[in-house]
């Protein structure tokens, strides 16, 4: 049912029922390494092209997902994935390998948790008994996109961040068994915003003020109090845009600790790793979530945890024609039943 302005609540609460992570080079050597179910020696990955290795990711983490709960792809209802190439191709082409009813979704960094927001929502409702959902990046062939191929060499300034290789899915499920599995109870559904910003190399910055409006709103709408979770973590805003939704939720008045508050793009990788302000990436959030995250809550470290993914809206395109940078962030509450 709809509380508040902008948030979902969801009476039956859908399950995660597994979750699944694929990875690349360089989060084989992250904090994460061991909560991936697949990592990569090479970027390649058996592909001939960067965007064949993206797409590739993907279906890896689908398939794993499935067969942890031994489903099949014709067991899933709908498949609701996205990423951040042109057309969302990798995601669409892996539809076409899994011959899954298809949502594409694009929300830039924020679409795994619009994708887990959509797949509770359906579920909860009735639209299907079984979904999968998930998001993916690849740092080369994101890079090559939005700013320069690797090759070039290009220095990048230190609110720079650096595009996840990674790709995380879920299968949500309307299972009446809900013991000692994570379930979605909330979502927030964020507004886009724009501070006018234009810098691509300080998405953090660009994105922080959509990501304290989503959590507000959250709070808002649900009447709760942030002590409520264990922990609130945000998509990819790295070590800049991380500081600045601090201030922003601080200011607001909510009263959220710092060990409260992290950030998948800092939880992906070390601290000697050459990655600038932090992680970044659709494959970010998704990887962090369906990795560490719910590991995490199986093993009872968490109970309660709010994930927000954040996105910047902008294009090569929008970005040459001197556009600001359009934000949104999408918030997701998952407990252990």
């Amino acid at each position: 049912m709809l509380i508040g302005r902008q948030s979902w609540q969801f009476a039956n609460r859908p399950v995660i029922e597994s979750w699944a992570s694929s990875g690349g080079p360089f989060e084989a050597e992250g904090n994460l390494a061991a909560d991936f179910d697949i990592l990569h020696d090479d970027l390649w990955m058996g592909q001939d092209s960067y965007e064949k290795a993206h797409r590739h990711l993907l279906e890896e983490a689908i398939n794993s997902a499935l067969q942890k709960v031994n489903l099949s792809k014709e067991d899933m209802h709908f498949m609701l994935a996205g990423d951040l190439i042109n057309q969302i191709t990798p995601s669409s082409f892996a539809a076409r390998t899994m011959q899954i009813p298809y949502f594409g979704l694009f929300g830039a960094c924020s679409t795994s948790m619009e994708g887990l927001a959509l797949a509770s929502f359906i579920v909860n409702y009735q639209g299907a008994k079984k979904t999968i959902t998930g998001a993916s990046s690849h740092n080369s062939a994101v890079e090559k996109q939005f700013r320069y191929p690797t090759e070039y060499g290009g220095q990048k300034p230190p609110t720079a961040q650096w595009t996840v290789t990674g790709a995380g899915a879920a299968v949500v499920t309307d299972n009446p068994d809900k013991s000692g599995k994570p379930v979605t109870t909330s979502a927030t559904i964020g507004k886009v915003v724009d501070m006018g910003l234009s810098d691509p190399f300080n998405m953090g910055g660009a994105m922080a003020p959509a990501a304290a409006d989503t959590i507000i709103s959250h709070f808002k709408d649900l009447n709760i109090e942030p002590s409520y979770y264990d922990l609130i973590v945000t998509g990819d805003l790295g070590r800049i845009g991380q500081e600045t939704t601090y201030e922003l939720l601080h200011q607001s008045g909510l009263n959220i600790t710092r060990n409260q508050f992290q950030d998948c793009g800092l939880l992906i990788y070390k601290d000697d790793q050459p990655v600038q302000s932090g992680g970044s990436g659709a494959g970010c959030s998704a990887s962090v979530l369906y990795g560490h995250l719910l590991n995490q809550m199986k093993k009872g470290v968490y109970n309660r945890i709010l994930v927000v993914a954040t996105g910047a809206l902008l294009s090569p395109l929008s970005f040459q024609q001197k556009e600001s940078i359009p934000c949104i962030a999408h918030a997701v509450s998952i407990e252990m039943n």
